[in-house]
């Protein structure tokens, strides 16, 4: 006889919901919803807090209310990709999760970045720069940076490991992944591979 699932393990989510009310639930998957929507129809350039209170058929004091701002809107609506991401570096098979020396997991923590930004870059964009801080004070910034200083630690104990983890998180940040494949046109190719060389010379000593 088989026994209980295993326990979805808690992890520092941007836009993770706390728990609810059933008709809570519902407006927000409603909301989101509509958001998704609103996304799929006209991009991040649709997607405003007014906007979506208008297809879900409910006044915008209600989206405040439940996400606080865009940047709360946003994470939520990837929050489920940022899960699976967290979850394949912290309990993933190696090299991106345990079991790879540490080098091997930063540079597989790089691709597997790099492949979200390819994905969802415009949206991760509008969560990290609703405000000057957005990024920094979201649980999944928490989680990224806190997962790089123990990479960081093994690598170069004698290291900033702080400093260093906010080093190979800059150029990961999604608005820069927009201007470089966009504005500048770089190619998928470049970008990973110039990230790999960020990673390369700040984790060797």
């Amino acid at each position: 006889m088989s026994g209980p699932a295993p326990r979805r393990p808690t992890l520092p989510m941007a836009g993770a919901a706390r728990p609810e009310r059933a008709d809570a639930a519902r407006n927000r998957r409603a909301l989101l919803a509509a958001a998704r929507e609103l996304h799929a129809e006209h991009g991040t350039e649709g997607l405003t807090l007014e906007a979506v209170a208008a297809r879900a058929g409910t006044g915008v004091g209600t989206v405040y209310r439940r996400f606080g701002d865009l940047a709360g809107l946003t994470h939520a609506m990837v929050d489920s990709q940022e899960y699976e991401f967290q979850r394949g570096f912290l309990e993933g098979p190696p090299p991106l999760g345990p079991g790879a020396p540490p080098l091997e997991r930063l540079h597989a923590f790089a691709d597997a970045f790099v492949d979200r930004l390819e994905a969802q870059a415009g949206l991760l964009a509008v969560a990290e720069t609703a405000s000057p801080q957005a990024r920094y004070r979201s649980g999944a910034y928490a989680a990224h940076h806190a997962h790089l200083v123990s990479l960081v630690a093994e690598l170069r104990p004698d290291a900033d490991h702080a400093y260093l983890a906010d080093a190979l998180l800059a150029p990961l940040e999604a608005a820069l992944h927009v201007h470089q494949r966009r504005g500048r046109g770089m190619s998928e190719e470049r970008v990973r591979a110039g990230v790999h060389g960020v990673v390369d010379r700040i984790a060797r000593p």
